[in-house]
């Protein structure tokens, strides 16, 4: 399970490094260095504006993706295109060197409004990478939106 906020930077080349912990997670737990790297869904942050920022899959964990996205119902055409074209075709497989570094292809950079400073985000089975003005755009909206008082919160001991 990937958890924990890791803070670093991108270089002027578009390389950054994937936290120690991650690189430990994906080889140990998942046994392969590899991953999906792709887009993350868009964040409504109000007013008709968006956040996005990455996906990083483990690589057998991508595949597992893209078989349920083939056979899970309930999406219209329209709902299923958007996925199609935002999430599973810009996908790439990417892997660390041995200090862990990987490029973060333009196109994603300028997505995600990647700039030199980014954060790493575990979510239990995936991470995702933020920029630093991005994150905190997310983070105030994840506040605002926080499920506090509902009954699931409350069985979590929330």
């Amino acid at each position: 399970m990937f958890r924990g906020i890791f803070e670093t930077t991108i270089d002027a080349k578009g390389r950054t490094s994937l936290p120690a912990r991650f690189r430990e997670i994906l080889v140990g737990t998942h046994g392969d260095e590899r991953f999906f790297l792709t887009n993350s869904a868009p964040v409504a942050l109000g007013n008709n504006l968006f956040s996005s920022g990455l996906l990083i899959f483990p690589y057998k964990e991508w595949f597992v993706f893209e078989e349920n996205f083939r056979t899970i119902k309930g999406f219209t055409s329209e709902q299923r295109k958007n996925i199609m074209h935002t999430i599973i075709a810009p996908a790439q497989e990417c892997c660390a060197d041995k200090l862990g570094r990987f490029l973060i292809p333009p196109t994603f950079r300028r997505d995600a409004a990647l700039d030199r400073e980014i954060q790493f985000v575990g979510t239990m089975d995936k991470i995702e990478i933020w920029s630093m003005s991005e994150w905190d755009k997310v983070r105030a909206q994840n506040m605002k939106n926080f499920p506090s008082g509902t009954e699931a919160a409350a069985e979590l001991g929330l």
